[in-house]
């Protein structure tokens, strides 16, 4: 459904227009057109880039880091839905989430140390200089400094006064609005000027290709281009170019050009990984499934107490950052290799199989266990670690006996090229543990330890999971 809605979006870009769009205006009750900043605000504002509320668009009002991340995610289409983020002070409810989730992923915003973002928190002309070099690739990335001076050789930015940038001073809306406008359209910029180059053509199928005011089909168009029409290039603005073609001067998608970019285009940012948690695939495996019930006693099955226990796992880590996978959800049979198989092919950085022990109900007691030798699966350390902390955490939850953490020969941990364990819950033919391994309330439990064994382990290998921990009362 996302690949059909993408191709109506990039269709609308290259259908014929006989007219120039007749979309009213945006206006605001407190913006006069005399207003210094109007041209800007009202160009982001018809681009659906900035908005006002209740009519108002109040320009003296200091901008927050998450309106800030809001408006540059707009500008360079970025994926805004509402999503869980990285940080603890960001609701997946909040407006600016998926923004704020997007912009730490193309590495233009970071958040601070403690996990936090700091969503309300002002943002001053310094840090609007640094956003902006990063969001629009300029290269002034190592700090405020380089990032105003870039800002005011394009013509984007002045100082507050000769010499002095204003690094501290918290940045208003207006401003805001400006310095925003002028890097997405040069012909904003103090003393506009900007160089073309490379060897581009319009590559529509066929079609004529609009060129927009801005970077998207909200903007206004300026022109048509035909289908093979020879285009100059000069900076992106996300997926889009600012194109020259004879006389003819805007923004067009990418997708449409073929050919030589010039050499000069914008570069990509340098590679920063604060070991984002984004980044990292944990695979739940619940054991057994379909025609294998795995281990039974007092009227239960194996397979369908981990697969409930995984899947109230599954929804502990949708409430992080963590990306993650089950190798089944529902009661299907998969092999040892598939399994294996659907963790290497998912790029998985952990691994956790999820069982129920058995032995003629003469045995009790919770274990975890990981492959300790190098020959197939080398990560026997961190396989360790990880078992550790799942086995102290099941303990504190369970309090069933401790049967230890222990090298296993089984298939999944020993063919896996990341750390894995193998977790026996308890014995579900013994009379101690059944009742647990039975009961919802305490699979729940079993699941909400496993979580927080999990981000243990993410702690110790120095990832920051403090903001985690809240999300098990």
């Amino acid at each position: 459904m996302k690949k059909f809605v993408s191709m109506i979006v990039l269709v609308l870009l290259i259908l014929p227009m006989t007219a120039k769009s007749s979309e009213a205006a945006v206006s605001f009750n407190d913006l006069e057109s005399s207003h210094r900043a109007y041209a800007e605000i009202t160009y982001l504002a018809n681009g659906n880039i900035v908005n006002g509320t209740g009519g108002y668009f109040n320009p003296t009002k200091i901008v927050t880091r998450a309106e800030a991340a809001t408006m540059l995610g707009r500008a360079l289409n970025l994926n805004g839905t509402k999503r869980v983020t990285m940080f603890r002070d960001v609701d997946s409810s909040s407006f600016a989430s998926g923004f704020i989730q997007s912009a730490v992923e193309k590495n233009i915003i970071t958040g601070y140390n403690d996990g936090t973002f700091r969503p309300d928190q002002p943002v001053k002309r310094g840090e609007m200089a640094v956003l902006i070099n990063r969001a629009f690739l300029y290269g002034g990335y190592s700090d405020s400094i380089a990032a105003a001076k870039m800002l005011m050789d394009k013509g984007i930015a002045q100082g507050i006064s000769p010499g002095n940038f204003g690094y501290e001073l918290q940045i208003t809306r207006a401003d805001f609005s400006v310095f925003l406008a002028r890097a997405i359209n040069y012909k904003y910029r103090i003393n506009a000027t900007e160089e073309f180059g490379g060897d581009l053509k319009v590559n529509a199928g066929g079609d004529t290709l609009n060129v927009r005011t801005g970077p998207s089909t909200n903007f206004d168009k300026v022109d048509a281009l035909p289908d093979g029409a020879q285009v100059e290039a000069s900076y992106k603005v996300g997926d889009w170019v600012f194109i020259r073609s004879g006389n003819v001067e805007g923004l067009v998608h990418g997708y449409y050009l073929a050919g030589t970019y010039p050499d000069f285009m914008n570069k990509p940012l340098p590679a920063s990984n604060p070991n984002p948690l984004f980044s990292q695939m944990i695979v739940i495996d619940p054991g057994h499934g379909g025609k294998d019930p795995g281990a039974t006693g007092y009227g239960i099955t194996e397979k369908a107490v981990v697969l409930d226990t995984s899947l109230k796992l599954k929804a502990l880590l949708a409430k992080t950052p963590f990306s993650y996978k089950l190798t089944r959800e529902t009661d299907v049979y998969l092999t040892l290799a598939e399994r294996v198989s659907f963790a290497k092919n998912v790029g998985a950085d952990t691994f956790i199989s999820i069982h129920a022990n058995a032995f003629n109900a003469t045995a009790n007691g919770t274990e975890t266990y990981y492959y300790n030798s190098a020959a197939t699966n080398p990560y026997t350390a961190d396989s360790k670690l990880l078992a550790q902390k799942i086995q102290t955490r099941l303990l504190e939850a369970w309090k069933l006996v401790d049967r230890g953490v222990d090298h296993g020969n089984f298939h999944v941990i020993r063919e896996n090229t990341m750390p894995a364990v193998l977790v026996e819950l308890g014995f579900i033919d013994s009379s101690i543990d059944n009742p647990k391994l039975a009961s919802s309330w305490w699979r729940q439990e079993a699941a909400e330890a496993m979580y927080l064994g999990i981000l243990d382990y993410y702690k110790a290998k120095g990832y920051n999971v403090s903001y985690l921990y809240s999300n098990v009362n």
